[in-house]
């Protein structure tokens, strides 16, 4: 059985390579996660004007170490879990009134209880959450 000989030299650049190998894996795991966050909102986010899904943007930050998805319409939130008596999100319904009266940009009134729940973030986040446990495991 022969020896192996291993100095202080040889260690440090063996755990800086390991270093180096791991933080890539990470990243390439953070990158597919976060890819399939976003794909899957824009795929289920509706489509009125196409301004909802085109909000929709993926960032890095910290050295690809970390994804960061944004939803840039303010009304996305209300798309996603609806409004009025069809409010599906934390404390359901917060209406003072049901049914509301409101005027649009054209000076047409309407009268609503609200909007159905349209999910797409939800999904979106469950499907990442696969994609990362399935990569992580």
């Amino acid at each position: 059985m022969a020896k192996v000989k291993y100095g202080n030299n040889n260690l440090v650049v063996a755990l800086e390579d390991y270093q180096e190998e791991m933080e890539d894996w990470v990243k390439k795991g953070i990158a597919k996660t976060t890819q399939k966050i976003y794909n899957t909102a824009v795929a289920l986010a509706p489509v009125d004007d196409g301004y909802l899904r085109e909000s929709i943007s993926f960032e890095y930050k910290d050295g690809g170490m970390t994804g960061v998805i944004n939803v840039g319409a303010d009304y996305a939130i209300f798309v996603n879990f609806g409004t009025g008596i069809y409010a599906s999100g934390p404390g359901g319904s917060r209406a003072k009134k049901i049914p509301w009266s409101y005027q649009d940009a054209d000076g047409k009134w309407h009268t609503t209880k609200g909007m159905r729940a349209q999910p797409f973030w939800d999904k979106a986040i469950d499907a990442g959450r696969k994609t990362f446990n399935k990569y992580f495991s």
